[in-house]
């Protein structure tokens, strides 16, 4: 490879990536004004929306008893409304603390505890010189590496 078709790369890769950013701009400009144009009606819909979700909400809030007996949803011929459960989860009674929760099972259920026992990464490689941390390293077979990665940045034209 030569100095000229180095050259010429760079002045390819420069012209291609300045076009890009003036494509770029374009699109989000027209995409701008689209919104912009469609931007109250969307408004309005959303309103509509909500109001609506809080009305249909209240009435199967309501009426839950008699409408959902045997199924979790009921349908319309504009949609379907229901009620889902959620994912199962852990919530401590009123008063108890999850550190309690966790002293008792230790002693009632120690294997439903977890203790996690990782290296602190970002520790050791902020000390990695020091005299206690680098020899110690060596010895564990670890060495801070960082990778050398190749970049260009071209000249933004004004």
């Amino acid at each position: 490879m030569t100095p000229a078709q180095y050259e010429q790369a760079m002045q390819k890769y420069a012209g291609a990536e300045q076009r890009e950013a003036e494509i770029n701009n374009i699109i989000e400009a027209e995409v701008n004004e689209i919104l912009h144009s469609y931007e109250d009606e969307l408004t309005c819909l959303a309103q509509v929306k909500n109001t609506a979700f809080e009305i249909v909400q209240s009435y199967c809030i309501e009426n839950k008893d008699r409408l959902f007996t045997t199924r979790r949803s009921i349908g319309t011929p504009y949609g379907v409304t229901g009620f889902r459960l959620g994912s199962p989860r852990l919530k401590t009674a009123k008063g108890v603390k999850w550190d309690s929760v966790v002293e008792k099972l230790q002693s009632e259920l120690p294997g439903y505890v977890r203790t996690v026992y990782e290296p602190a990464r970002d520790m050791l490689i902020a000390d990695r010189h020091s005299e206690q941390v680098a020899p110690v390293l060596v010895r564990l077979g670890l060495e801070v590496v960082q990778d050398e990665l190749f970049y260009i940045e071209s000249k933004k034209a004004a």
